[in-house]
């Protein structure tokens, strides 16, 4: 044992004298060097168990742009919010493309669009983004909200057929016809009558399970037969595999070493191999021209092909499904909020169609969705809340990097400039009581609220939940419109509520970097549908 405790202690001696004989130095002019003393490593640990935290800590220490080592990339972080626009503008000298591509080319298991291989192709795909705006973002919007019903009905304890076809008063559901029979000996009048016809299930599952699937079959479509792709359940289960190392993959951790992870990345690329992909039915135009596109490439193979379509699968739900959790949790955890949102979506639907949604598709339209100004606000809300992502430059130079009139800093080649927007988020000065739900924060005087303040000056980007410049996702506008259909399809079909005694939800700090945070805790869900509740007599 004392042997083995000595050679740990020499080697790390050994590790602290090379950091320190070979490692980075410090130059004139460039911001204040933290490195830690583990070789490579850095600050990586101290980093992952709280970006913010750690962060906030070395602002405090060095002022608004130092730069660390981490993972082994030595990141200049920009801390101030004023100064974002400089390093946004600098398109030229710090690029995102070329670090997009390579890290997606790693985790997905495609090779690098970018460069003399696939000429034309990058440049092609980023056009396809264009069908996620305008007019094909409302045919995308009203694929999503009639699978969203679809998939949620299915949470319904109400077998198929109970329901009569014509119109009805949900009040005469309380007595049972003699024209419908329910199946599987179902009495209607015992679970009219019972207290205990709740269904209890995690938050973050229902949450997942209904996401995946309505934005599976709005991007890619549905099978030949039937309206559920068989299998989608082991596509969840790998998918949920896969995503737990996904900051392993980014951080370009071979994925030799993460266990069966090859293993379930290729079950997932078999599910979109494009022998199969083909045999689906009404794929969204988003799909179909990639489709095209890739076939026009004879040196991208069948499991490349599939690769970048799981990629988008990612890119759709990756960040969706917590953000959906967040916004149903934190207005489920306050009630003046859901009652603000709740009399909002009754302002753009009929009674008929809010009594008749469990068993008729209602639609909403993207102009419907554009009016729900609370609800938008109580979305940005969580999103400020939870979002931990990372704006990430790469220097494409040596340069020199004009912050303002009185800060300039020496950048290298090969660095990143990173812009962690969750300060910015959590900054008092910018949202007082940062900490604190409020679903209004983004309302003024009955339309959105656009104007925010640091140092009494307005801030060009005071809100960054999907990047910002040139890398903002592109598909951002349809995540906004389905996380507002699944927020009103819910509160309309369901009665929902948190049981009492549960710890309040907690951030998973570990995927800081990556988007929005998913929860640490479980929350239990109950639920029952909104049509089947005792009519109130009092």
């Amino acid at each position: 044992m004392l042997e083995f405790l000595l050679t740990l202690f020499l080697g790390a001696i050994s590790l602290f004298l090379f950091s320190v004989l070979f490692g980075r130095k410090w130059r004139e002019g460039e911001p204040p060097l933290i490195k830690g003393w583990i070789p490579f490593v850095g600050k990586t640990l101290e980093f992952r168990k709280d970006s913010h935290q750690f962060l906030t800590k070395l602002q405090q220490q060095y002022g608004d742009v130092f730069t660390v080592l981490i993972a082994g990339k030595y990141m200049t972080f920009v801390m101030d919010p004023l100064l974002y626009p400089s390093v946004i503008k600098r398109g030229r000298q710090l690029d995102f493309h070329d670090f997009s591509d390579q890290a997606a080319s790693v985790t997905f298991g495609y090779p690098a669009v970018r460069g003399g291989r696939f000429p034309g192709l990058s440049e092609q795909i980023q056009k396809l983004f264009r069908l996620l705006q305008g007019d094909s973002l409302d045919v995308l919007t009203f694929r999503m909200m009639g699978n969203l019903q679809v998939v949620l009905r299915r949470s319904l304890s109400i077998p198929e057929g109970a329901f009569p076809k014509d119109d009805w008063q949900v009040e005469d559901l309380y007595e049972p016809k003699d024209d419908w029979q329910a199946k599987d000996d179902w009495q209607a009048e015992d679970d009219w009558q019972a207290k205990d016809d709740w269904q209890a299930e995690d938050l973050y599952e229902f949450c997942y399970r209904v996401m995946f699937e309505a934005t599976f079959l709005s991007i890619y479509g549905r099978p030949e037969q039937g309206a559920a792709h068989p299998g989608m359940n082991t596509l969840q289960e790998n998918f949920r595999k896969f995503d737990s190392v996904f900051p392993l993959l980014i951080a370009r951790v071979p994925i030799a070493l993460l266990g069966q992870t090859k293993g379930i990345r290729q079950k997932l690329l078999s599910f979109f191999h494009p022998c199969r992909i083909g045999k689906w039915i009404d794929p969204c135009e988003f799909v179909q021209r990639r489709v095209h596109l890739f076939d026009q490439y004879d040196t991208l193979g069948d499991l490349d092909k599939a690769a970048h379509h799981f990629a988008i699968l990612w890119a759709s739900v990756g960040n969706t499904i917590p953000a959906a959790f967040w916004s149903l949790y934190h207005l489920l955890t306050h009630p003046e909020a859901l009652a603000a949102v709740r009399q909002e979506i009754m302002g753009v639907v009929s009674q008929e169609e809010a009594e008749s949604i469990c068993t008729r598709d209602i639609t909403l339209t993207r102009e419907q969705l554009d009016r729900l100004i609370y609800l938008e606000s109580a979305l940005n809300e969580s999103l400020r809340l939870s979002s931990a992502s990372m704006n990430i430059r790469v220097v494409q130079e040596d340069f020199t990097l004009s912050l303002d009139a009185q800060r300039a800093v020496n950048l290298r080649k090969g660095d990143f400039i990173v812009l962690h927007p969750q300060s910015m988020h959590m900054d008092p000065d910018i949202y007082p009581q940062p900490r604190m739900y409020r679903f209004d924060r983004f309302v003024e005087a009955g339309r959105e609220k656009t104007d925010f303040y640091k140092h009494s000056q307005k801030l060009h980007y005071y809100r960054m939940p999907f990047g910002s410049g040139s890398t903002q996702c592109p598909g951002r506008f349809f995540a906004v419109n389905e996380l507002k259909q699944f927020i009103c399809v819910v509160l309309l079909m369901f009665q929902l509520e948190l049981p009492a005694g549960q710890e309040d939800a907690r951030l998973d700090t570990s995927r800081a970097g990556l988007g929005i945070l998913p929860p640490a805790n479980h929350i239990t869900l109950r639920y029952r549908p909104n049509s089947l509740q005792q009519p109130n007599t009092s």
